[in-house]
């Protein structure tokens, strides 16, 4: 027997009413705000990796830098100090004035992706303007000597089927992430880390911010760090991640 559960609205029409609208309205700055998952997952469309394999003690630590040049010599400090090899994402306009510290974060052993050239939401532009937005980091790169950089996580993690096929069509791996302490509000050095450890399993994609007006991570990777070790989780690139898994795959399937 099916049963249905009926409410009767009658009475409380009104109220119910602007209760709905007020959740639709909060899902929608939901949606426009900072996204935390991978959007397109089917397998008719275009992914975002978010997550490794989850079998995999792999995890990747992942950097957005847009702006400021303060914090990206203690985060480099910490993450050298424990042996620690991770992802940093630039934005091009951002590498374009400051190569010195691009250098450092490759001669640190770090992998470099990019967020494209200006920090600005790709479903906020028509496709036209991402494309010429991407073709500018890629020359802004290039001159850098970072000729054929793969990885691409975009503004703010914004994405819609369009941007997901331009990127594909040339050739890139966009990269979201599953962890999120959101670090660039400063919630507290002990949040943060306690958001990181608590939630971070095989396989999975943290993103961390050295932008300047992130000022408690640094201090808070001095835990995570060996924390994370101590969970016997092993600190990879996110190429790596990705080769592993797709190690993983061809394992099953031979």
């Amino acid at each position: 027997m099916t049963h249905f559960f009926v409410i009767k609205l009658k009475k409380f029409r009104p109220m119910f009413l602007i209760f709905i609208l007020s959740l639709c309205t909060a899902l929608f700055l939901w949606i426009e705000g900072e996204s935390d998952f991978s959007v397109f997952s089917t397998k008719d469309n275009p992914a975002a990796l978010s997550k490794g394999n989850p079998n995999d003690s792999s995890v990747a630590l992942t950097f957005n830098i847009s702006w400021g040049t303060e914090m990206v010599k203690p985060t480099l400090e910490v993450l050298k100090a424990n042996e620690v090899k991770t992802t940093f994402f630039l934005i091009g306009e951002w590498a374009e004035h400051h190569p010195d510290l691009v250098e450092a974060i490759e001669a640190d052993g770090h992998e470099i992706g990019m967020m494209g050239y200006r920090y600005k939401s790709y479903i906020k532009q028509d496709i036209g303007q991402v494309r010429k937005d991407l073709a500018k980091a890629q020359d802004v790169f290039s001159a850098l000597g970072f000729e054929d950089i793969r990885l691409l996580r975009t503004p703010s993690g914004h994405l819609n089927s369009e941007v997901m096929d331009l990127a594909e069509q040339q050739g890139y791996n966009v990269i979201q992430w599953n962890v999120n302490p959101h670090d660039w509000e400063n919630p507290g050095t002990q949040t943060i880390i306690d958001h990181v450890v608590k939630n971070t399993n095989n396989g999975d994609i943290v993103l961390l911010n050295a932008s300047d007006s992130v000022k408690q991570t640094p201090e808070a990777l001095k835990t995570i760090l060996p924390k994370l070790k101590d969970k016997g989780k092993r600190f990879v690139t996110v190429s790596e991640l990705i080769s592993r898994a797709n190690a993983k795959n061809n394992e099953v399937h031979d």
